[in-house]
């Protein structure tokens, strides 16, 4: 080999080794995030909170790639696609939940997916058992339909004198929808309560249902968890008709609507990343890891909107709620 020759491949080897050690070393772990949160959502933040507790921040010892996208089957399932090509360490399902998980679940039986849901994730068979799921999806649940029960008797000691009690859902077709029902009669029942149910197939319908409330007697209205845009008219309709509305997410209370209970989504999301998608980085197998529901829930009391309904809430609600908005 001649000299010159032999300098230039040396040379060329001085600069390709670093730029291969430095490729080497930037092979970190990839987060993948399918979800219909935008990438800022405080959701999200607390999902990398709850990384950064078990030791794994973004931008040093993790990479997280989004994908954002409406809960709509054939968008997300594209998108989850593009997260298994791209041979992420975990998926997180995150926001339009059913739809994303379904889609992560379609997409790869290989690579683990951790999920927050609303449902049972056994009856809808999503896993084998919440002690032990087995295959490669894992999580937490909030058991949606079991609230319902909670948010019935926090309504009824606000507004006791209510012994009709609407309850505004979604149609039949909506996934939720025999549970939440089943849920609401079963509640009602046991407190000795009549349960008005007005169905929506969009937002359209909510004007016709609070007419229809107010035809029935209706004096206190329960908000059921199903997927419609423009949800937020519901507090505007509710201070027309003068009903009192518990509804199922804090935001609803934080923007005019009297009361929310729901389990707190922020924890709910920080413990996805210490609990769930932490230990998988580490090696953890996500048919090891129990599905668990959320420890912590939130009673929001709208006090300004209870005073323009002319309700005085009760000192014992007072004292165990976790938010009061003056």
């Amino acid at each position: 080999m001649r000299r010159r020759d032999f300098i230039t491949l040396l040379g060329g080897a001085a600069t390709c080794w670093p730029l291969a050690a430095r490729s080497q070393h930037n092979q970190v772990p990839v987060v993948g995030v399918l979800s219909s949160f935008p990438q800022g959502a405080p959701s999200l933040n607390a999902l990398r909170a709850g990384l950064a507790e078990a030791g794994y921040r973004e931008g040093e010892n993790i990479a997280i790639e989004y994908r954002r996208g409406p809960p709509d089957s054939r968008r997300m399932r594209m998108l989850a696609d593009d997260l298994v090509s791209r041979h992420v360490a975990v998926i997180v399902a995150a926001g339009g939940a059913f739809a994303a998980i379904i889609a992560a679940k379609a997409a790869t039986s290989t690579i683990p997916i951790v999920f927050f849901y609303a449902g049972d994730p056994v009856a809808d068979g999503l896993i084998g058992a919440l002690n032990r799921p087995g295959g490669n999806l894992t999580g937490m649940t909030n058991l949606a339909a079991d609230l319902q029960g909670k948010r019935l008797d926090l309504l009824h000691r606000m507004v006791p004198r209510a012994n009709i009690i609407g309850f505004l859902s979604g149609t039949r077709n909506y996934l939720f929808y025999e549970e939440q029902t089943s849920s609401m009669r079963t509640a009602a029942d046991a407190l000795g309560l009549r349960l008005d149910i007005v169905e929506c197939e969009s937002d359209r319908d909510f004007e016709s249902a609070f007419s229809t409330f107010d035809e029935h007697h209706v004096k206190a209205l329960i908000l059921g968890t199903f997927v419609l845009p423009n949800l937020n008219k519901v507090v505007d309709l509710a201070e027309r008709h003068r009903i009192p509305v518990m509804y199922p997410f804090r935001g609803f209370a934080m923007n005019g609507g009297l009361v929310s209970y729901d389990a707190d989504p922020l924890a709910s999301y920080r413990q996805l990343g210490a609990r769930y998608v932490g230990p998988i980085l580490s090696g953890a197998k996500p048919a090891d890891l129990p599905v668990q529901q959320p420890t912590k829930f939130d009673l929001v009391i709208n006090l300004k909107t209870a005073k323009s309904l002319g309700l005085e809430v009760p000192e014992a609600l007072l004292a165990i709620a976790d938010q009061i908005i003056e």
